[in-house]
């Protein structure tokens, strides 16, 4: 089987789509990985077939520093509306071209309409791939959606699903009809434009997170697959710096903390914040990197800073992990059994962030905004001393750990194309 597969966004965003494609190759099938420029090195390391769709998602980031700082939704959305019309062309015309020959097109949310174009073009089957529920559902609001829904009526938590898919289609909406008509001769898309799909239930929906971590809704039809998460493993030919591991082992287990792609205004103000939160809790820390040039030679001993590390290989040897919330940073803290601290920024962040502390394998979230020293010096220390919580943490962690995400969903395109 030859399959194309269509992933933009952060690299938590794409490294789940990685894992997808590293499972399907070892599987005997034909892997085609399309994204922008940021991860030809990540595809190649896992010895994928790599296809720029063009762009550049840290260059997109880094425009949207200050609107990431303060996690305004609407002129985050407002700038890239402007990116995504630049990008949406030139990505949509690559798609086609490289998913020539495909028995299949495997799309992610933040490829949706491009995919959706690209499998229409060449009529070839599509199967949507996403990383948190997107099918409307009466249980839970959408992660996209400002209020929470546990005491939300029925019918308003599955209206917060239609407005997140209309929020994120007017997005691309101009962009993606004009290559269509324009560049490939295909109809305008209509109303709903892509999220028609959960129209068609005759339609398999992936969904790559833990039935542990959101259970699956009962209105759900059972053309929605929840199979587990996709981890990315550490290559086999990895292997951690000895200076690392001499931290590591050099006293009680760490802390992590680190804001993954998140873009601060003021680095270096924050890793003072963090440095002095660790002081204050009395704790060993790894920071990951992005603190505005800070070295190693500017940290106390009881500070380590690390560059590209395998969360996979790094969150279980850790006491407690601090981050902003991503899909795939969340995901590999709460398999690894320890207590998650974030602090989230924007987006599905909020979300997650809630999500966590609900479960009771975190402490309440702090929002980016709210974020001092002596705030996470207290989730810190609630952290690492409540039992309750840590118990918690070890169990899910087990519970996700058994889980084999990419063989499930491995299985289920297997069914797809055998069915078609």
């Amino acid at each position: 089987m030859k399959i194309s597969i269509i992933s933009a966004g952060s690299r938590g965003d794409v490294q789940p789509y990685i894992a997808l494609g590293v499972g399907l190759k070892n599987a005997g099938h034909e892997v085609r990985f399309l994204a922008p420029s940021d991860y030809e090195t990540l595809a190649n390391e896992q010895q994928l077939s790599f296809y720029n769709l063009g762009g550049n998602m840290q260059s997109v980031a880094q425009g949207l520093e200050g609107q990431l700082e303060q996690g305004n939704m609407l002129k985050i959305m407002s700038e890239m509306r402007g990116a995504a019309s630049q990008l949406i062309g030139e990505a949509t015309e690559r798609s086609v071209i490289a998913s020539k020959g495909s028995d299949l097109i495997l799309g992610g949310l933040g490829a949706l309409s491009i995919a959706i174009t690209a499998a229409e073009a060449l009529e070839i089957p599509y199967v949507p791939a996403f990383l948190y529920p997107f099918t409307p559902t009466s249980e839970f609001s959408n992660v996209l959606s400002p209020i929470r829904g546990e005491r939300m009526p029925g019918w308003l938590n599955k209206a917060t699903f239609f407005f997140a898919q209309q929020m994120m289609w007017q997005m691309f909406r101009s962009p993606d009809n004009h290559v269509r008509q324009a560049r490939l001769g295909l109809e305008r898309s209509g109303f709903w434009g892509p999220f028609s799909i959960f129209r068609n239930n005759q339609i398999a929906v992936l969904y790559g997170y833990s039935k542990h971590v959101i259970p699956v809704p009962s209105d759900w039809h059972s053309s929605n697959h929840v199979t587990g998460y996709w981890f990315l493993e550490a290559a086999k030919d990895w292997h951690p710096p000895h200076s690392l591991l001499d931290f590591i082992e050099a006293g009680p287990p760490p802390v992590y903390i680190g804001f993954g792609s998140m873009v601060n205004e003021d680095p270096k103000e924050t890793a003072n914040m963090v440095m002095d939160a660790l002081q204050r809790s009395g704790q060993r820390g790894i920071m990951g990197s992005g603190w505005g040039g800070i070295q190693q030679a500017d940290l106390p001993n009881s500070i380590y800073i690390v560059g590209s590390v395998p969360h996979t290989w790094l969150f279980p040897r850790m006491s407690a992990v601090v981050h902003h919330g991503g899909v795939g940073t969340t995901a590999a803290g709460l398999r690894a059994g320890v207590p998650s601290i974030i602090t989230p920024f924007f987006g599905d962040q909020p979300y997650w962030a809630h999500r966590v502390y609900q479960l009771g394998v975190g402490p309440k979230p702090i929002p980016k905004k709210r974020l001092d020293a002596e705030k996470l010096s207290r989730a810190i220390t609630i952290a690492l001393s409540d039992q309750t919580m840590r118990k918690k943490a070890a169990a899910l962690g087990a519970k996700i750990g058994k889980e084999k995400g990419v063989t499930a969903a491995i299985n289920v395109l297997e069914q797809k194309v055998q069915s078609t």
